[in-house]
């Protein structure tokens, strides 16, 4: 029998069959690593040519688009990299929530989870400036201006963020060192720290055996077969992001070429399409309102949920189980509503 290699000694020897199924889990934790590690993979070559400078980082991203060899195609698998990170890692919480996966002893993980989803969102967003087009400066515009709103911090945040009073040069390299160290790297810490507790946690949720009994406890596969369907998905994962990347340009519009003077080609103001649900509460509600309080209250109850919505230790392992029904009710609001916001801003 040949010894395991490195990808079967992240799983325990042998796995429950039922949760080694692809339609429990949907490989959904995988993929979203799999993903972040592609952007990591994608982005060190987009470093060599980017400038972040207010002037050359529009023409930069154009030179990577048009001139350097192979450049259209790695910044394409970048952009869809992290727009399905932002999916995945969306749809991974969904399952964890609906099938009750974050129960004892996973209930530490599941605020790891979420912070990791919340700092990829960041990247995602810090990502979307660095374009620094006329379209992705209308949102770093109301961006910064939201984070103005918050209470006792608001402008500590707002000079952390754009380096000085007025958005500049300052502000690029700012974004710039966020985007490829200060949110890169702890993504990578937390999601390495969240693979790992799911490997001592007993590996994928299950449900706990009823019997002591060999013979009437339920299948179990080993390691090495989960390893192999976990391969097969990644590389349809990996097919699907460079077809996307091959026949579906990332968006690009005309580059910002003056801080004092920027509006030049503007057409609307719109944010990334993960935070277009808050676009559409700005439009009808006050900014402190839709930008900080709203959004602050949905990640507060996603992050007590295990204690506050669901305290069982039961349930673990089932879909839609009898005792996360309050939380399973409350996630899914959160999450319609997100849908339908951003629907109407996309649509409207």
């Amino acid at each position: 029998m040949s010894r395991p290699n490195f990808f079967e000694h992240l799983h325990p020897p042998t796995i429950p069959a039922r949760e080694a199924r692809f339609t429990y889990t949907f490989g959904l934790g995988g993929i979203s690593l799999l993903l972040f590690l592609s952007l990591i993979v994608t982005g060190v070559p987009l470093m060599f040519v980017y400038v972040p400078t207010a002037v050359s980082a529009g023409e930069s991203i154009r030179t990577i688009t048009y001139i350097a060899p192979y450049g259209w195609l790695l910044r394409n698998l970048h952009y869809w990299a992290a727009a399905l990170l932002v999916l995945v890692g969306s749809l991974h919480l969904l399952r964890v929530v609906f099938s009750g996966s974050y129960k004892p002893p996973r209930r530490f993980n599941w605020l790891l989870g979420l912070l990791a989803l919340l700092l990829s969102l960041l990247l995602s967003f810090s990502g979307y400036i660095l374009r620094w087009d006329v379209d992705t400066y209308g949102a770093l515009t109301v961006g910064i201006n939201i984070v103005r709103q918050t209470p006792l911090v608001g402008d500590w945040l707002y000079e952390l963020l754009v380096g000085g009073p007025v958005i500049s040069d300052a502000t690029v390299v700012r974004f710039y060192t966020w985007h490829t160290l200060g949110l890169s790297v702890p993504v990578l810490l937390l999601l390495g720290w969240h693979a790992f507790r799911v490997r001592r946690d007993g590996g994928i949720s299950h449900q706990s055996p009823t019997t002591s009994s060999d013979s009437s406890r339920p299948p179990r596969i080993s390691r090495h077969e989960l390893v192999q369907r976990e391969g097969v998905v990644m590389l349809l994962t990996l097919a699907v992001l460079f077809l996307l990347a091959l026949f579906v340009d990332a968006p690009l519009a005309s580059p910002v070429n003056s801080v004092s003077d920027p509006t030049t080609g503007f057409s609307s103001i719109a944010a990334p399409w993960f935070f277009l649900w808050i676009q559409t509460l700005l439009r009808h509600l006050p900014p402190l309102l839709a930008g900080i309080v709203i959004p602050s209250i949905v990640i507060l109850l996603l992050a007590v949920l295990p204690w506050l919505l669901d305290r069982s230790d039961t349930g673990t392992a089932v879909w839609f189980n009898r005792e996360g029904r309050l939380a399973q009710v409350v996630v899914l609001l959160i999450a319609a509503g997100i849908i339908l916001l951003t629907l109407w801003e996309w649509w409207g």
